[in-house]
């Protein structure tokens, strides 16, 4: 249906390209709270660097004693700057906290089952359940991708918000897709749900992100989106040939 893929590289220092809501929320809190840091290490580094090159055991320059109650400046300098630098963080943190919990109506609704090493989807309102294995690496084709590719994708809409509903039937499982900012944990005899929503139409990848196991490494992700008419062209020829 279509070539355009989204995984990480080699070499890769940073996130993956943000193509939902959430992980364009994620990118930007991390961009914020990164200033923030590197504002801190700048004043910081400066303080260090100048007490140390003043203050040497060659100096002559004799540091004298601060009386604190004289100094209301520098007091409510070093009380209100930290204070500040919190809210910068605080505040966008809570925000996408909120969020990325906030519930909205969704079209569809996808059961995901963790399992010692494959993954099992449900389409709950199709009655339509299949298991998703790693293709093996002699079995791939051209252009796949090594540990990322598997026999079944899991087919959805793109630009629609679909309700994903996690648990597992054996051990702790972790269902991640990095590009969409998704991370939900797997649990046995537990039920976690999320919100996902994807922009663009592609080949999502990602992997199982918790240990669970000697094959844990071996749990590859892989949602394909694809627009409306296309995932209703899907359904009734999978429909069709059950």
């Amino acid at each position: 249906m279509l070539n355009y893929k989204i995984y990480s590289h080699n070499f890769q220092l940073g996130f993956q390209k943000a193509l939902s809501p959430n992980m364009e929320g994620i990118v930007n809190v991390h961009y914020d709270i990164l200033t923030a840091m590197i504002g801190v290490l700048i004043l910081v580094g400066y303080l260090l660097t100048r007490s140390i090159y003043l203050f040497n055991s060659t100096s002559k320059i004799k540091s004298r004693e601060i009386i604190h109650h004289d100094q209301v400046i520098l007091e409510v300098t070093w009380t209100i700057l930290p204070i500040i630098i919190l809210f910068i963080i605080g505040v966008p943190s809570i925000a996408l906290l909120y969020a990325s919990n906030e519930l909205v109506e969704t079209s569809l609704t996808i059961k995901v089952i963790g399992n010692q090493w494959y993954w099992t989807y449900e389409y709950s309102d199709l009655d339509l359940m299949f298991d998703s294995y790693m293709v093996a690496e002699e079995d791939l084709n051209h252009g796949e991708l090594r540990l990322l590719e598997v026999d079944h994708r899991l087919i959805l809409p793109s630009l629609t918000h679909v309700k994903v509903l996690m648990t597992s039937a054996d051990v702790i499982h972790s269902w991640a897709i990095p590009s969409l900012g998704i991370k939900i944990d797997a649990c046995p005899g537990r039920i976690n749900s999320i919100t996902m929503f994807m922009k663009k139409v592609g080949i999502y990848y990602g992997q199982c992100s918790e240990i669970c196991g000697v094959n844990h490494g071996f749990m590859p992700i892989v949602v394909q989106a694809v627009n409306e008419l296309q995932y209703v062209d899907w359904v009734n020829s999978v429909l069709k040939n059950q």
